[in-house]
Formats: C-alpha cells, structure tokens, sequence
C-alpha cells in the first residue's frame, strides 16, 4: 500500500506508529537533533569519576535503517549517568550517542518491557570524530578524549557535539536620522559616539547564543581636511563590533560617503533577556586633522540577528 489510507487524526481511525513517525519527520523539517540550545548536554559528574553525565533535554532522531522509517521524539528528564571505561597505557576516544533500536526495524528488544531509546558509548572512535561513525540510528552529544592511564573524566575531556535540529533566529531591524546634525568627531584617538544619534536597543531573546549585527551609517559628512580614523559599534556594555578604517583624502571640502560596520558576537549569558543598546562610534587616527559628524541627511540602519546554537 503506497498510500497511508487514512491522514493523521482522522476521527474514529487507527494509526500506526510508523505514521506518526513520518508526522514528527514532518514537523522537524526532515532534521534532527536537540530541540534547545541547553538539551542533553554532556559534562562531568559533580565530583568527577568514572562516568559523565547526560542533562536534561529533549530532541529527535532520524530512523536509518529504512527510507520511510520516520523521525523519533526523545526526552531525557534529570541527570542520566553514563559510565565511561578506563583507558590503558594509550590514550582513547569514546563516543557518547542517544541511541533508538525500534525492534520494527532492528533488534530483539521488546517496547513493552525494554528500554529503546538510551544513552550509548561508542568506544574507540577517531580523536577528530564528530558523527557517529556506522549507520546506526542515534545522535551524537560528546566525544570523551580520555589520555592514557585515566579514569577520572572531566569536562577538559569533553568534546560538545551537540546540533539543534531546528535552530531559532530572530532578525530585527531599526532605521533612524537624526533630528540635528551632530558634533564634529576626529580630533582624538579615543572613541566618540555621534552625538545626536543615540543608537537602537535590542530585545535579546533567553535562547540567543550569537548576534549578527550590521550598522550602516550613510552618508558620512567629512569636512576640513583629509580624514583617517576608523568607525566601530558597540553592543551593550561589553561587545564591540569589527572596526573599519575610515580613510578620505579629499582635501577640505565637505564630502559625503556611507560606511558599515559588521561582526558576528558571542552572547554572554547576563544579556540573555535583558534589552541591549547598539550604537556606532568613530574616532581619528594619531595626527588626523579632518572631522567627521552625521547630520538630519544621514540614516542610520541597525540590523541584527540573533542565533541559537548549543550551550
């Protein structure tokens, strides 16, 4: 039968497993992975040991032994301790993998008093492994690279190899002139903001771990004489954008040119939440002698976009 002969929540229909298999393979786009950046995160136990232990977390796998076996949900809730055997006289790398043996498919286990889905160590995998190396149905979440003659495992061992099945993003943009033309910048080396633009504060969602942020300031106005110095944005308190050179040798006549300025940041966990300002800042070079400002013809674009990756 090519068809499934009846959709998912047909009223007084049955389905089989398979078939909600494949609408979970739906929902998740065909991916797989953890479903938070903060789901089943490998790391040492409280005292470190023998074992390592798998957090809290949720995520799905995609079956592998048949085209149309469809895409498990998995959840783990509470710590799950995962013990990890000692190396000898070399060093080793084990493979820690949410494993699904569906007895449908594979296996002799039985659903009904047997556990399908577990955490499974791979042992001896290659020390630059990032998949899980044969075609069995899993995730990986960490490689253990244990040194020879250790039984004790600690977080310097573990390797994050986590992926999210379906990241989440969050772009926002802004636009602004302002309303007068600002102070000249240009006669110091040390970062001035344009004074009558103050910038544009961001929402930064809990999950963020990345922001893409993007300033376009156009036109620059530069006047009294030849310009160098360079254009920078800050992000809250404690990020900084790329800076790029501002470079003009056009003489002393007023000119006017659009800079950008962009960079990809690690979010720290204080700004997870919180509402964060981005505003661009400018400076001069050791002996510059033009200036710069921005005036009511100038528009500011702040762009970002926030990304969730594992944490």
């Amino acid at each position: 039968m090519a068809l499934f002969p009846v959709p998912i929540l047909t009223n007084g229909a049955t389905h089989s497993a398979q078939q909600f298999r494949m609408l979970v393979r739906d929902l998740a786009r065909g991916a797989e992975g953890i479903t938070q950046g903060i789901d089943l995160k490998v790391t040492q136990l409280s005292t470190p040991g023998t074992s390592v232990q798998v957090g809290d977390g949720s995520g799905v796998v995609r079956g592998r032994v048949s085209s149309f076996q469809g895409t498990y949900s998995v959840c783990n809730i509470g710590a799950a301790t995962v013990p990890i055997a000692a190396t000898g006289g070399s060093a080793r790398s084990d493979m820690v993998i949410l494993r699904v043996e569906d007895p449908e498919y594979e296996g002799t286990l039985d659903p009904v008093k047997d556990q399908i889905d577990y955490f499974q160590v791979i042992s001896n995998v290659s020390a630059s492994a990032t998949t899980i190396p044969d075609g069995r149905t899993g995730i990986p979440l960490a490689r253990i690279d244990i040194p020879a003659s250790t039984s004790t495992i600690t977080n310097a061992m573990i390797k994050d190899l986590r992926f999210l099945a379906n990241p989440r993003r969050d772009r926002q943009m802004q636009t602004h002139s302002p309303a007068t033309d600002s102070a000249l910048i240009g006669g110091s080396t040390a970062y001035s903001y344009f004074s009558t633009e103050s910038g544009m504060s961001f929402y930064v969602p809990d999950w963020a771990t990345q922001v893409r942020a993007r300033v376009d300031v156009s036109p620059i106005r530069y006047s009294v004489a030849n310009y160098t110095g360079a254009l920078q944005a800050t992000f809250g308190a404690s990020l900084t954008l790329q800076p790029i050179s501002l470079d003009d040798n056009q003489g002393t006549g007023v000119r006017k040119l659009p800079a950008i300025v962009a960079d990809t940041l690690t979010i720290p966990a204080a700004y997870r939440g919180t509402t964060q300002l981005l505003r661009a800042q400018a400076n001069g070079a050791a002996g510059n002698t033009g200036r710069i400002n921005v005036s009511t013809f100038t528009t500011f674009v702040y762009d970002v976009e926030f990304v969730e990756a594992p944490r």
